[in-house]
Parts: C-alpha cells; structure tokens; sequence
C-alpha cells in the first residue's frame, strides 16, 4: 500500500497541472507528523547511500559493518561508497575430490579418492589384480584400472581345449 501511495504522490508531483489543490482532500490521507515535512529525509524507502548498505534481502547494514550477502561465504564490509566484498582466487578443486566443505570463503576438499573401482569392487593406487584368466589390471594413480588382455598364440593341433583358470587353449591330444 506504500508503494501505490509513494507513486500517486509521485503523480502528483510530475503532473500539477492536471490536478488542482481542491482536488486533494488532506483529511482522507491522515499523516504522523514526521511524515507532514517536506524534506526528502523523510522519503518512505530511505537512501541508505553513504550511511549503510542494504543486502539482497533488504537487511541494512552499518557502515564499518561485516556481512555475508546472499548466498556468499565470502564477507563484505560496509562502506560509504557501498559493499566492498572480499573475492580471492579460489584454488582449483582437485579432481578426485569427494568430499568438499564450504565453511570458508573458497571451497575446500577434505577427502581426495585414493583408490579405483572395477566391475563393483574398489582396488587401492597401484594394485594389481586379475578379473579372468586372461586380463591382468592395475589401478594407476590416476584412479583408472588399465588392463592387458592375454595374446593367445594359435593352437597347433586340430581340437584345442579351454581349461578352468587358464587363458588360453591347450592341446590335450598332441
């Protein structure tokens, strides 16, 4: 309602021809004595320039005052030529990062991957392991499994046996 009230008088003022003194009836706008002055100091939505800032939700803030606007873990500092907020350079967040915390300014990573996961089973920095008979792995320090698969050579006889846990094809009959 202070809004529509603060535009009307806004009208009035821009537009005095259209509007004549009899026009107004001062009764039907009763007023607190504050607000019967004419200065500007007295403006419904105050000019906090040079006497504190004002946030994003509308929160006024004293000059010399410490504030965290908005969503920001990042302080400001009130001044008379408005907020003046800290805005570091923010480290880069590594990459095997798993866990990062948000208490300060920059992001931080509290816990770095340290390990490798393969077909559903984890495998620490420079394991080795085997998946089948015929694939031997490792987990490189860059968190990825690298594999070689066995280069069978070809069976030299006519009918070539696979046997349990092992890769390649055997001759059973010469």
């Amino acid at each position: 309602m202070a809004l529509r009230i603060h535009e009307a008088w806004i009208l009035l003022v821009v537009i005095p021809a259209l509007v004549t003194p009899a026009a107004i009836n001062h009764e039907d706008y009763p007023a607190d004595e504050g607000d019967q002055t004419s200065s500007n100091d007295n403006l419904i939505f105050d000019d906090y320039r040079g006497k504190g800032c004002v946030d994003d939700s509308g929160f006024v803030y004293k000059l010399g005052e410490r504030f965290f606007p908005g969503h920001s873990n990042c302080p400001c500092v009130c001044t008379e030529d408005g907020p003046v907020c800290d805005q570091p350079e923010c480290p880069k967040i590594h990459p095997k990062c798993t866990k990062v915390e948000h208490n300060g300014c920059c992001p931080e990573c509290k816990e770095v991957k340290n390990f490798c996961e393969y077909h559903g089973k984890n495998y620490k920095i420079l394991e080795e392991f085997k998946p089948s008979p015929c694939e031997w792995c490792r987990c490189e320090p860059s968190n990825e499994v690298h594999c070689v698969v066995a280069d069978c050579a070809v069976p030299e006889c006519v009918n070539p046996v696979y046997e349990p846990e092992q890769c390649c094809p055997v001759c059973k009959n010469g």
